[in-house]
C-alpha cells in the first residue's frame, strides 16, 4: 500500500492535470465547433466586468469566508505572469484561464446562490447571462 507523501502528491497532480488537460482538450473542441458562440471582442467586454464583479464579491461581509477566500485565489491565479498554457497559443491560449473562473464562479454559486452574482454583477444582463451559463447557474429572466 505505502507510497511515500511525496509519491501520493505526485499522484494527486498528474491527475489533476490530466482532468485539466481534458478540460481543456473539450473547449477547444468546442471553439473548433463553435467559433461564433463568443467572440474575442465580446470576452474582451466582459473582463473589466468580472473583475468588478470579483472585487464586490470580496467586500460583500454576506458572502462567507471561504467564498471570498476562492476569489482571491481567484485572482491570485490570473495575476499571475505565466500560464500552463501560454496566452498566445491559438484558440486554447486563454482557455485556462476561462475554465478557471468558470469554475470557481460555479463554486460561488454553489456555495452563495446565483443570486450573489446577479447582484454584485456590475454589466449589461447579456453579460450576465453568459456569465452565469458558463458558470453553471441559472440564467436570469
Amino acid at each position: 500500500m505505502g507510497g511515500g507523501l511525496w509519491e501520493n502528491l505526485g499522484i494527486l497532480l498528474a491527475g489533476a492535470l490530466v482532468v485539466y488537460g481534458g478540460l481543456l482538450l473539450l473547449l477547444w473542441g468546442y471553439a473548433r465547433k463553435n467559433p461564433d458562440t463568443v467572440a474575442l471582442r465580446e470576452a474582451l467586454r466582459l473582463l473589466p466586468d468580472l473583475l468588478r464583479l470579483l472585487k464586490r464579491l470580496l467586500a460583500d461581509p454576506a458572502l462567507g469566508w471561504s467564498v471570498r477566500l476562492r476569489v482571491v485565489l481567484l485572482l491570485g491565479y490570473l495575476l499571475l505572469p505565466f500560464d500552463l498554457v501560454p496566452d498566445f497559443v491559438p484558440l486554447i491560449g486563454y482557455a485556462d484561464d476561462a475554465v478557471v473562473v468558470a469554475l470557481v464562479l460555479r463554486s460561488v454559486i454553489r456555495s452563495a446562490g446565483a443570486e450573489a452574482i446577479e447582484r454584485h454583477w456590475p454589466g449589461t444582463q447579456t453579460g450576465l447571462q453568459l456569465v452565469l451559463t458558463l458558470a453553471g447557474g441559472t440564467s436570469p429572466k
